[in-house]
């Protein structure tokens, strides 16, 4: 199984357009050392031709254009992307569908949540009929039993869907009122090798029912926003803490250092990376930190085959 990281930062990218904290300025004058990035997502594939995509990132054009095997030129129009896979509606992860139209249909699959917000409060789906008729949308199961399905375009892949705490997006006609399928983590195996990873770029808390899923895991690719609970607050730039965002913080007592820390087999890798998270800058203590513990800090363009 192939992996790769087309974007590894939170919602605005790195640095954001319209910020001037500490790691932003720096990054653009060049005064610290750390990589720009793109917003989150990630392409997998079994066989290097056929990838699943998960999530469109408003940076998707960038995204797809640094990463040669979306354009496999095998005919007058084509891509890579065989499927796409939305782990929740968030703005950040569902706009740069908008930029795919030309491709319309794309096989895109979603849970009932996620696709009720992208018919209503952000009708992204709507919209796209009037490209080619739209495109093929395919319900992702979330129920107590069974919870897996196979992309057929990608079969060598199983795919299984863990419904994760949170709400759905400020724009969602439920925002107050949370669902199983507002927000998912997925873990995906290649059924040839049995390997797996497990991608969760959004964990508000680590539910006791992820922990079997993540100690299974060959790959860990989860949450990395924010490095302490009241980050946004002490870098000036708003007034939310993480857990009202739906993102458990990497340091302090329960935080996602502390338990990845319990967790012995997988490789352990940081995604979804916000402009304030001083885990950017590699000159800093908190990167140190974080490599400290064995945990690797994504980037664009980082690839993993496992």
């Amino acid at each position: 199984m192939k992996v790769q990281v087309l974007g590894s930062a939170a919602g605005g990218g790195f640095p954001q357009w319209n910020c001037n904290c500490k790691n932003c300025t720096g990054v653009r004058a060049g005064t610290i050392n750390a990589k720009p990035r793109t917003q989150s997502s990630i392409t997998v594939s079994a066989d290097g031709e056929n990838w699943i995509l998960f999530n469109t990132s408003p940076d998707i054009r960038e995204q797809l254009a640094n990463f040669a095997p979306m354009q496999p030129n095998r005919s007058i129009r084509d891509t890579g992307i065989s499927a796409i896979v939305y782990m929740d509606s968030q703005i950040d992860h569902t706009t740069g569908l908008l930029m795919l139209r030309e491709g319309c249909p794309h096989n895109i699959w979603c849970t009932e949540m996620v696709e009720q917000d992208l018919t209503s409060g952000f009708p992204v789906f709507n919209m796209l009929k009037h490209w080619n008729g739209g495109n093929h949308i395919n319900r992702i199961p979330i129920g107590e039993n069974d919870n897996t399905f196979v992309v057929p375009q990608v079969p060598e892949l199983k795919l299984t869907a863990i419904p994760l705490l949170s709400s759905a997006p400020p724009y969602s006609p439920h925002r107050d009122d949370p669902h199983p399928g507002d927000n998912i983590g997925i873990q995906i195996e290649d059924t040839r090798s049995g390997k797996k990873l497990f991608y969760a770029p959004g964990l508000g808390q680590i539910e006791p029912h992820l922990r079997p899923y993540m100690e299974a895991a060959d790959v860990l690719l989860v949450d990395g926003t924010i490095w302490q609970e009241d980050e946004l607050i002490i870098t000036g730039v708003g007034d939310k803490l993480g857990v009202a965002m739906g993102h458990l913080p990497q340091s302090g007592k329960g935080g996602m250092i502390e338990y990845l820390d319990t967790l012995e087999g997988p490789r352990k890798i940081l995604i979804h990376i916000n402009n304030t998270n001083p885990i950017l800058d590699e000159d800093s203590p908190e990167h140190a930190e974080v490599l400290a513990h064995d945990i690797e800090i994504s980037y664009d363009g980082m690839s993993i085959e496992l």
